[in-house]
């Protein structure tokens, strides 16, 4: 249904802006850069932990039921993170609203990927994603230096992350697009998760290093730059916007999806490093996770009898790579300096273009 649609996309604008509304002031949360990757990654470590449970749930129950969950979390700690500044609370707070987020990421986007359609709904839901982020950076770097409230941002967002709660609660009912699938509501087992993971184990890895790139330039940035948070807000929100140009560029095209991984990740490494001489990197790093996302999400489209537990996987080696990276990276700044730390992210990105290379050597895959 298309009510269920717009749902979606109003959700994960609301979600995704709410998530990013605290980097542009994470210096009034916390002192040095291991505290603040350790604020930035409690979230993604949260959704890590809740989108293969959230994708499974949704297989079972319904994949509204999930979403209407996610949201409910957002919104309780979005309201209590209002309120707070001690780092250690912050980080608790972040963790559940990042569970809330692994809920509805996953059925979201197992919603998507179920619909016959996918492949041109993937880059408008991509987008809404995307354009969250954008808008959250720099709504909440704008409002905290007009009005001196860090946390307003976080204030605004959540109160449309409830928006998209009521209307989502307003409009569930029964259809297929939200009926429970049977693989799993018949007995679903753990080995099953296992062989997706050893089947399709260089996507996730490619998934866990590639979108941990973009968390590692986002989170180091506001140390590094020292600029004030309305400036730092426009110039992470260029990776987002290169991300929703090249999602709807990418969506409406026919491609290798296997290949678009390995030089994406080739590239990847020169934006890398030119982020650290330059903003100009965000915009490099964002259009190339931009195709990365839709020839992953193309990849596993075919798997539509499990998508649940396919898009959970999928999210949780995302935002593992969005837990470990900056917070591995944010320890290695504040120990060894900012450019080992640039250094060490872009080498990551080199092993998935040998990962992918070495697949090439016996042939043309036939999947990840």
């Amino acid at each position: 249904m298309k009510a269920h649609f717009y749902v979606v996309c109003l959700g994960v604008f609301a979600v995704m802006a709410l998530s990013n509304a605290i980097v542009p002031v994470l210096p009034a949360f916390a002192s040095g850069p291991a505290w603040e990757g350790a604020i930035y990654a409690a979230y993604f470590l949260g959704a890590f932990l809740s989108t293969l449970p959230g994708g499974i749930l949704s297989d079972r129950y319904g994949k509204m039921r999930i979403i209407i969950a996610g949201l409910t979390l957002t919104v309780i700690s979005g309201g209590l993170l209002f309120f707070t500044t001690m780092p250690t609370p912050v980080i608790v707070l972040r963790f559940v609203e990042g569970i809330g987020a692994g809920f509805f990421i996953a059925a979201g986007m197992s919603y998507i990927n179920s619909r016959p359609d996918h492949t041109r709904m993937s880059g408008y839901y991509l987008a809404m994603l995307n354009l969250g982020l954008v808008i959250g950076l720099i709504a909440s770097g704008w409002l905290a230096v007009l009005f001196v409230r860090p946390s307003l941002g976080i204030g605004v967002f959540t109160i449309l992350s409830l928006a998209a709660l009521i209307i989502a609660l307003c409009i569930r009912d029964t259809s297929p697009e939200d009926a429970p699938e049977t693989i799993c509501c018949k007995g679903f087992e753990f080995r099953n998760i296992i062989d997706l993971i050893v089947s399709k184990n260089r996507l996730w890895y490619s998934a866990i290093i590639l979108v941990g790139i973009t968390g590692v330039v986002t989170s180091l940035y506001p140390s590094f730059s020292g600029v004030p948070a309305d400036i730092l807000g426009l110039w992470i929100a260029c990776m987002s916007v290169a991300t929703i140009i090249s999602v709807l560029i990418a969506s409406r095209f026919s491609f290798p999806p296997i290949p678009a991984i390995q030089w994406s990740a080739v590239f990847m490494i020169g934006g890398v490093l030119l982020a650290y001489v330059s903003p100009l990197g965000f915009i490099i790093l964002g259009a190339l996770a931009g195709i990365v996302m839709v020839a992953q999400m193309s990849v596993l489209s075919c798997e539509q009898d499990r998508q649940g537990c396919i898009m959970g996987l999928f999210s949780t080696s995302s935002y593992l790579g969005m837990t470990i990276l900056p917070f591995v990276s944010g320890i290695i700044a504040n120990e060894v300096g900012f450019f080992p730390a640039f250094l060490i992210t872009a080498i990551l990105g080199g092993t998935v273009a040998i990962l992918f290379s070495n697949k090439f050597k016996n042939g043309p895959p036939q999947g990840p």
